[in-house]
């Protein structure tokens, strides 16, 4: 016969009340913790889900809709995002909206119609209508990584502008004026605020820019693999090019290999995110980094105390600082 939570409160020598209390997430003392745990373990203790859900209102589980989960940015996130909530007994639904607002909607009304307690989302587009619209007031939900208009939710995003300014300045200081920028679409908030970045540098050295050299893309090795082209095909190509994400820089870096170009004697280049593989690629590519694993961490933290009723400070934005890293990958003029 199954173990119940009186089986698990007798065997720790604690009140029902108190197993019931740790296992729906709230705090109880560490000594009680370790004992509950053990109990849980000895018994193969196994909580009903929907059992539960019916008894609380509570599903223990939270859904994270991203654009893409086929991107090192989106997993890293995800993972953060399940490494703080495990410790609450959240389990995650993750839901691709593969960069449309329609699937958006949809996987924001299939998760909904699943009960979930919360959901943090990176939102497709600059309009968030939808996803209040959806989700209602009730609902507890956090925006990550972008802004959106019409919806009033709390965000955990980086300073982007700051980041994209500090690495393009490098570029400025080493003498390079032909900065090339492969950045995302113009309707994603993070794209803008990169783009932000870049031109600041420019109106603050009070130079001149060439808008030719700012190419638009989907955030895919695809169309970094094409823009890198086109940019390096131009009549007076740049001297340098910064690449606003990390599938966008793999692709950049397939063309450059493929048209021949020596990285940084004929190109200097900066690349986005993943530190670690830009200590992989000779010679060693600059990056601008991003605390992929924090912005999930936080989006957590902030989902959980909404989720248990705490309303401070609420529609509360949090930005998360990028850092630039200088490798091999860029000289001086």
């Amino acid at each position: 016969m199954a173990a119940t939570i009186k089986d698990v409160a007798a065997l720790a020598q604690v009140s029902v009340g108190t197993v019931s209390r740790y296992l729906n997430g709230y705090e109880v003392s560490e000594a009680n913790k370790r004992k509950i745990d053990e109990a849980i373990r000895r018994l193969d203790f196994k909580l009903n889900p929907v059992a539960r859900s019916l008894k609380t209102s509570k599903s223990m589980t939270v859904a994270v809709v991203v654009p893409a989960l086929a991107n090192i940015f989106s997993m890293s996130i995800i993972e953060g995002i399940e490494r703080h909530l495990d410790q609450y007994g959240y389990s995650v639904i993750v839901c691709d909206s593969q960069s449309d607002v329609q699937k958006e909607k949809a996987k924001l009304q299939f998760v909904k119609d699943k009960y979930v307690d919360g959901v943090v989302i990176m939102p497709t587009g600059s309009d968030g209508t939808h996803i209040t619209e959806v989700l209602g007031d009730e609902l507890p939900a956090v925006l990550m990584d972008r802004l959106v208009e019409g919806a009033k939710l709390d965000a955990v995003l980086v300073d982007n502008v700051n980041a994209v300014y500090q690495a393009v300045e490098r570029l400025i200081t080493l003498g390079h004026r032909r900065i090339g920028m492969i950045t995302g679409p113009k309707d994603i908030y993070t794209a803008k605020e990169r783009q932000e970045g870049y031109r600041r540098v420019f109106v603050d050295y009070n130079l001149p820019m060439d808008e030719n050299l700012i190419r638009y893309g989907d955030y895919t090795e695809d169309t970094g693999y094409k823009l890198m082209s086109e940019l390096m095909r131009l009549d007076c190509p740049p001297t340098a090019v910064f690449v606003a994400n990390y599938e966008m820089t793999i692709g950049a870096i397939m063309a450059v290999n493929e048209i021949g170009i020596q990285i940084p004697d004929q190109l200097s280049l900066i690349g986005f995110d993943q530190l670690e593989l830009s200590k992989l690629i000779k010679p060693s590519l600059s990056v601008v980094v991003q605390p992929m694993a924090e912005i999930g961490q936080k989006a957590a933290e902030m989902l959980y105390q909404r989720m248990r009723g705490n309303c401070d400070n609420f529609p509360q934005v949090i930005r998360l600082k990028a850092h630039f890293i200088e490798g091999q990958s860029i000289k001086r003029l």
